[in-house]
């Protein structure tokens, strides 16, 4: 916190430590922005197929349409990662995973691993659920379906697509994609 001319301190100890903390936020913020934008800008230099302008842009028309986008899906997972959120994309992924299979057997497995991974509490990459959601899932763990999850999994969508999507279509890793696509595009033209 800056001083200024009104302010008294009162604790200057506490204000040092303040601004450590903040100092290392925004250390570490940066260091996520650019491990996060190199490395989509590296998937996207070295694949055989990069996605065009048109197909960044229409990320920004709705969370489907980047979801459904295999670059599109890469580059937000980095997003999230940056933001320390990436177990609800992990999640989400994990449970269109779990809606293709059709073996009892494999289906009962990945249900129960959904659940220690991302439900129980304590879990390793716990997402934030309410009691009767969570309580609904370990119900239908004795038989699970290919619903099991599907409540949970929409609360989750529904939180990255009026949280994180958002500020992902305004973060400068979402600039840094479209102009390095842009570019791309130029470069195919030429």
């Amino acid at each position: 916190m800056a001083l200024t001319d009104c302010m008294i301190p009162t604790d200057l100890s506490t204000e040092k430590k303040a601004i450590k903390r903040k100092n290392w936020r925004n250390r570490v913020g940066l260091r996520w922005k650019i491990i996060s934008s190199k490395s989509i800008l590296h998937l996207m230099k070295n694949r055989s197929y990069r996605p065009t302008s048109d197909d960044v842009n229409q990320w920004a028309q709705s969370l489907d349409k980047l979801l459904s986008h295999k670059y599109g899906k890469a580059a937000f997972s980095v997003f999230l990662k940056s933001e320390f959120c990436e177990e609800n994309i992990e999640f989400w992924t994990a449970c269109e995973d779990l809606r293709t299979l059709t073996s009892h057997k494999e289906l009962t497995s990945k249900a129960i691993s959904i659940y220690e991974e991302f439900i129980k509490s304590e879990a390793p990459k716990e997402i934030n659920l309410d009691f009767h959601t969570k309580n609904a899932i370990i119900q239908s763990l004795h038989e699970p379906t290919v619903e099991s999850f599907l409540a949970a999994q929409r609360k989750v969508y529904s939180l990255m697509e009026n949280n994180s999507y958002p500020r992902f279509i305004l973060s400068d890793l979402y600039k840094e994609l479209c102009a390095a696509a842009r570019r791309e595009d130029k470069h195919i033209k030429s």
